[in-house]
């Protein structure tokens, strides 16, 4: 990509942050440390690598996103709010009553949202479900699914890449979001899932180590990802990141896996994200 693509990105990855944080605040609930770490990863698939049409939303032929760690909601609707598919305004009402925008995303309610998810573990088994169905009806749909690491202890998850890769599902790219953190503590302590390359090998993934808040390297995986189409082998990307990335009071910190911040912390986390704005103004 070019440097003002590039460029372009990361601001609207800034943007995507202030929509994390706002609406987390105007929630006094919420998961924000997850969904930082994600922004990137949720900008450049509805920026740059997935079909879609905000205008459309059930356009038939659109490429499908399963965010399976569902209590990342903000960010998702922090980058969809950005895309087009809703009002940014709305952002500050999640988990309100009578809000559109509830706690774990809902397909019925949000557009843009391709399915329902909440309980960890089951997100993949519906994306490789409609990875399934698009090659049935041999559409060139490809199918997109963001998993937390903490989430890979859940069993079915391991039983949804097995399926995958039985079934080859070559247009399934599976994410997982490596912050090493989950709401008890280290994912080491609390469930060691490594190795995570060996095990999505094991099962019959190709597999892309790359940094998660890096844009190029994003890129890469995604273009490793569309030259795999043929293998009949799903693609893992697994990235590595930090959680509450943008925001120094978050970063690396368990305890805001499922905390909003107060006034105080909202007013000096915005106040970091219009500086990284402005450096990138420049």
């Amino acid at each position: 990509m070019t440097s003002d693509e590039k460029k372009s990105l990361q601001l609207t990855a800034v943007r995507v942050r202030e929509g994390i944080l706002t609406s987390t605040h105007g929630a006094k609930a919420g998961h924000p440390g997850g969904s930082l770490s994600a922004a990137d990863m949720f900008t450049y698939l509805y920026f740059r690598e997935m079909r879609v049409d905000p205008e459309n939303p059930r356009w038939d032929d659109r490429d499908r996103f399963v965010l399976s760690k569902g209590h990342t909601a903000p960010g998702l609707y922090a980058a969809l709010a950005c895309r087009g598919y809703f009002p940014v305004d709305e952002l500050p009402r999640l988990r309100h009553i009578g809000s559109f925008l509830q706690g774990h995303p809902n397909m019925n309610t949000v557009p843009g949202v391709d399915m329902s998810t909440g309980s960890l573990g089951q997100g993949l088994s519906a994306a490789a479900g409609m990875a399934k169905g698009a090659k049935f009806l041999k559409k060139d749909i490809n199918v997109y699914s963001l998993l937390g690491d903490g989430e890979l202890a859940e069993g079915q998850i391991w039983e949804a890449t097995m399926f995958a890769a039985h079934y080859k599902l070559d247009n399934l790219c599976i994410i997982a979001d490596i912050n090493g953190l989950q709401i008890d503590g280290r994912t080491c302590d609390v469930m060691n899932t490594e190795p995570v390359d060996a095990k999505f090998e094991a099962f019959g993934c190709s597999v892309v180590k790359i940094n998660g808040h890096d844009f190029d390297e994003i890129e890469s995986a995604f273009e490793k990802f569309h030259a795999n189409k043929g293998s009949g082998k799903p693609t893992a990307i697994l990235m590595k990141t930090t959680k509450g990335k943008g925001v120094s009071y978050m970063e690396d910190k368990a305890a805001w896996h499922g905390k909003a911040p107060n006034d105080e912390e909202y007013a000096t986390g915005m106040k970091e994200l219009a500086a990284a704005r402005a450096a990138l103004e420049v």
